[in-house]
């Protein structure tokens, strides 16, 4: 249950790759310059339905096309509502939730819709094309997505229409995981930027689930067949040689932008770096692969390729898992968040969707006030805000000089009662 107690204007996935047409596609991603505001299309999510979807039964939410702040106490769905929105841009969960685990408790099927207002200038007032996106799972089955009606027969085509960003709190895997989750980080930003490069990672990476499943057949029966591992091998290295000229291309773009927010955000108190590493850095992958056949033959699995890619961050020359504060942390994270952010809007033309799910907590006084003041002096489009401090989210209203609501969140089994 919620109650709408503000609104106004003031002075503010995974696809399975079908390798019977195994090519990796030549994709280039272009690293645009810098445009004027004026040539961006700008897009906001007008309202959201959610049926059946984690703790809300039967909700709808309408938005203000620029700042929406959730407020409420912890476990009321604050942070379910932006994973809603989340799903609804990229089809999947930010935390990495299978698809089952967002169905509602004892339910067996979730249903989101959205619609989405497009126009051709940051002025959000001008509303042009209205789309109706809707995003629904049954357990068991494939999910789908429909926009205005029509299925999409592939995730592919849909991703990166709706560029989002969200910035949570289990964000801090990105820093004290393993590479996995800076991997993942890669392919989420990249998706949403080139359908050639979601392409080429699909099918490079059923590839290299068929070559470890083979690795291990070998060694399960003590037998070897080099023609059969280089019927594979020899698919691997074109689209592996794709997803390294992207990645490679977006960590130069990259590396300024983060640089540029972090000396935001702290005041400029730390020296940090991100720095992408990855095996293809050395040499031809066909070479590299076959270097390393007797290691893979031994460990049952494939140990060199961008699969182990990475990226290294530093603060002060040290690794920032080690050495970080709890606020330098959360600096590092929003840092890299909204560069990631910046990337998107300059190679989409739209600005992202942020999504900010309890960014203030563990924050210093100064640090929360420089990321208000980023938030209110840069054009981010629309955003959407939670938080268990009610007092923190009227401080940004009373600095935000445009069109703003405010949901306040209470713990109900009805989610579907709305009170004005």
């Amino acid at each position: 249950m919620f109650s709408l107690i503000g609104e106004g204007k003031q002075s503010w996935f995974a696809e399975e790759a079908d390798l019977s047409k195994n090519r990796s596609l030549n994709g280039k991603m272009t690293l645009n310059k810098p445009k004027n505001n004026r040539e961006f299309c700008a897009v906001h999510l007008s309202q959201i339905k959610l049926t059946n979807f984690k703790s809300y039964a039967a909700q709808t939410f309408d938005f203000s096309p620029r700042l929406n702040c959730l407020t409420g106490l912890n476990g009321v769905g604050k942070t379910n509502v932006l994973e809603a929105v989340h799903f609804l841009c990229l089809c999947k969960s930010h935390a990495g939730l299978n698809d089952r685990n967002l169905i509602r408790h004892r339910e067996s099927f979730f249903r989101l819709e959205g619609h989405f207002e497009m126009s051709d200038d940051t002025d959000q007032r001008a509303v042009g094309n209205s789309i109706k996106i809707v995003a629904k799972y049954q357990a068991g089955q494939r999910k789908e997505i429909e926009r205005n009606g029509n299925v999409y027969e592939r995730l592919v085509d849909y991703i990166g229409q709706f560029p989002v960003v969200m910035i949570a709190p289990d964000d801090v895997s990105l820093v004290q995981e393993g590479s996995e989750e800076r991997r993942r980080f890669l392919d989420a930003t990249l998706s949403q930027i080139s359908p050639d490069y979601l392409q080429n990672l699909l099918i490079y990476n059923a590839l290299l689930k068929q070559r470890n499943a083979l690795l291990k057949i070998f060694a399960d029966q003590k037998r070897f067949d080099p023609i059969l591992l280089e019927s594979l091998d020899r698919q691997m290295p074109a689209p592996a040689q794709i997803i390294f000229e992207q990645r490679s291309r977006f960590a130069a773009v990259f590396q300024p932008l983060f640089l540029e927010y972090y000396a935001i955000i702290s005041g400029s108190r730390e020296v940090v770096e991100v720095q992408y590493d990855s095996d293809l850095e050395k040499g031809d992958f066909a070479e590299l692969m076959q270097q390393a056949l007797e290691k893979d033959r031994f460990l049952q699995r494939s140990t060199v390729g961008p699969h182990r890619d990475d990226l290294s961050l530093f603060m002060d020359g040290q690794a920032v898992k080690k050495f970080a504060s709890q606020g330098q942390l959360k600096s590092f994270l929003l840092a890299l968040r909204l560069a990631q952010y910046e990337v998107l809007r300059r190679e989409r033309n739209i600005p992202p969707i942020l999504l900010l799910d309890d960014i203030f907590d563990k924050l210093d006084t100064q640090r929360v006030r420089q990321l208000v003041a980023l938030l209110i002096g840069r054009d981010f489009g629309q955003i959407f805000i939670t938080d268990t401090q009610r007092d923190r989210i009227e401080s940004v209203i009373a600095s935000f000089g445009g069109e703003y609501r405010i949901f306040e969140l209470s713990d109900n089994k009805d989610q579907g009662q709305i009170l004005d």
